[in-house]
């Protein structure tokens, strides 16, 4: 174990130990599970253990979640929303060590990993604003005397499945959560090993509650793999479950919540295009496209893995792209300068090299890049492909830096092409026509929940939602009004007229508050009070 090294100093900072309890559980750092290692993929070498969650913590943590709910569901939401400030406020203050712990985990470059803590803090100023606006709606009443309301409440406990390549940003949803609902967290284990980031947010959130004389419990978390996922899916006591990873586990989710009535949010995988027009401005388009595709060692959700060139301006683009993915320097991601980090696991680097060798079979051709790196470390070449659109393969999320290239005719070609593949989170075009642009965002255009124009497909903004269509899952995980999904939404019919009501055996006296008191039949009267015809009560 490499705990005491120098490098790793920063780690005491933020209250990671060499051995660490998983869960967060009614206020106290506990756990009874299995005991796993966190492993550095830049050399894989084992860095600190972590205590898994046991069936039996994960019981005691439901109960205590679910009396904490009944506590939070009374504090106002602005009250929440300034508990929630606090958090975003505990973060800025540790931003760089967190940025370090990103990038030492999950293996993406500091800028990046940076980057990504900022995004919660920002995600954090965004929820203060919203929870003073919980809005609701005062609708027209076809009845006299009448008004409509529709109220948003807390949903409840909301349980949060959180993916390995962006540990802090998923937990972006526990923030949301914690304005309105109460939040189960699970970080996972299975082909992943982000462990410590989730510890050291849910520390920051426990000292938050904490100093504000709260319940721990209004957000407990649980390091656990596929035993403890499986519980909160089919957890009659979680109303929402937000998963993000990929579409083959999400179905299974999804499938498991529906069989109790409960709610899903997904957010799964992506298969992102890039589509580059006769006009484009090429040297624009093929600096977005290395961000878009290398960035994260091709492991976000809205990495470029399709790459359509107009066949006019196809060699102009294939050639000084080819010649940059040369100059992306690979190795440490906390060393400066370094652009492309390794893969996160062994595992995600031989299915890299199972991806190749498909590609090839497929008729694939190699232009740059197609291998590994021999080193300690999950090291791969960035690559791209000239292959058919129509290919299997290209249909598939293969979760590496590997680009597919392939040319088109004309517009409506290229959006075929890009809503061809099961998935629809992200997509972008590059042109100088304002017509091509509306259309592409028309409902002739991309099929995707995100469809940009002359940027890269990834590098979504806060306020705007976040998700995707067909394969990706239809969830909107936070931006814009993804909040009505974490609430229950109630609607509200109140008559307005002031009245008294005598019940007596099979008749009721109506004392309306005016000159005289009326008696009518007990159909009669309620008919009256209801401003509706006898027939409406049959």
């Amino acid at each position: 174990m490499s705990f005491a090294k120098k490098e790793y100093e920063f780690l005491k900072q933020i209250g990671i130990g060499p051995k660490n309890p998983g869960n967060y559980i009614n206020g106290t750092w506990k756990a009874t599970g299995s005991v796993i290692s966190t492993i550095n993929p830049a050399n894989n070498q084992t860095i600190a253990e972590v205590v898994e969650a046991s069936a039996k913590d994960y019981e005691e943590g439901m109960q205590a979640c679910s009396e904490a709910a009944k506590v939070w569901v009374q504090v106002p939401a602005p009250k929440r929303g300034e508990i929630v400030r606090q958090i975003g406020d505990a973060l800025r203050a540790n931003l760089q060590e967190f940025g370090r712990l990103v990038s030492l985990e999950m293996g993406k470059i500091l800028p990046e990993g940076i980057g990504e803590v900022q995004e919660v803090i920002d995600m954090c100023d965004f929820a203060v604003g919203l929870s003073r606006q919980l809005n609701g709606s005062i609708i027209p009443s076809e009845r006299p005397n009448h008004m409509m309301l529709e109220m948003w409440n807390p949903l409840g406990i909301v349980g949060v499945i959180t993916a390995f390549n962006f540990p802090c940003a998923v937990l972006e949803d526990g923030m949301h959560v914690l304005r309105w609902s109460v939040a189960i967290v699970l970080s996972g284990k299975v082909l992943q090993q982000h462990l410590w980031l989730p510890l050291a947010m849910t520390k920051i959130v426990a000292s938050v509650l904490e100093k504000n004389n709260l319940p721990g419990s209004i957000f407990t978390a649980f390091c656990g793999g596929a035993e403890i996922g499986e519980a909160i899916a089919k957890d009659t006591r979680i109303p929402l479950v937000s998963f993000t990873g990929s579409s083959k586990v999400g179905l299974a989710v999804q499938q498991t919540v529906n069989q109790r009535f409960g709610k899903c949010l997904l957010e799964l995988s992506g298969n992102n295009a890039i589509i580059i027009m006769d006009d484009a401005d090429v040297e624009l388009a093929v600096r977005s496209v290395l961000f878009a595709a290398v960035g994260t060692a091709g492991q976000r959700c809205t990495t470029c893995r399709r790459l359509l060139v107009h066949e006019t301006v196809y060699e102009k683009v294939l050639k000084p792209l080819a010649d940059v993915y040369k100059q992306v320097k690979i190795g440490d991601p906390l060393e400066k300068g370094t652009l492309l980090g390794p893969l996160h696991t062994r595992t995600s680097r031989e299915n890299f090299e199972k991806g190749i060798q498909n590609i090839k079979s497929q008729g694939g051709k190699i232009l740059t890049g197609g291998s590994v790196i021999e080193s300690e470390g999950n090291f791969v070449h960035p690559t791209i492909v000239e292959i058919s659109s129509k290919a299997e393969i290209v249909k598939e999320e293969l979760f590496a830096p590997v680009l597919y290239v392939m040319k088109f005719k004309t517009f409506e070609e290229a959006v075929e092409i890009n809503n061809s593949v099961p998935q629809g989170l992200s997509s972008s075009i590059f042109t100088q026509n304002p017509g091509v642009m509306f259309r592409w965002i028309g409902a002739q255009g991309s099929d995707c929940g995100i469809v940009n124009v002359n940027i890269p497909t990834n590098g979504a903004e806060i306020g705007g939602a976040f998700g995707g269509e067909k394969g990706t899952g239809g969830g909107r995980e936070a931006g814009s009004d993804s909040w009505k999904q974490y609430m229950r939404r109630s609607t509200c019919l109140q008559s307005t007229t002031e009245v008294n009501y005598h019940w007596h055996k099979e008749s009721i006296l109506v004392s309306e508050i005016g000159p005289a008191d009326v008696s009518f039949s007990l159909v009669d009267s309620t008919c009256k009070v209801l401003g509706i015809g006898p027939e409406s009560l049959k």
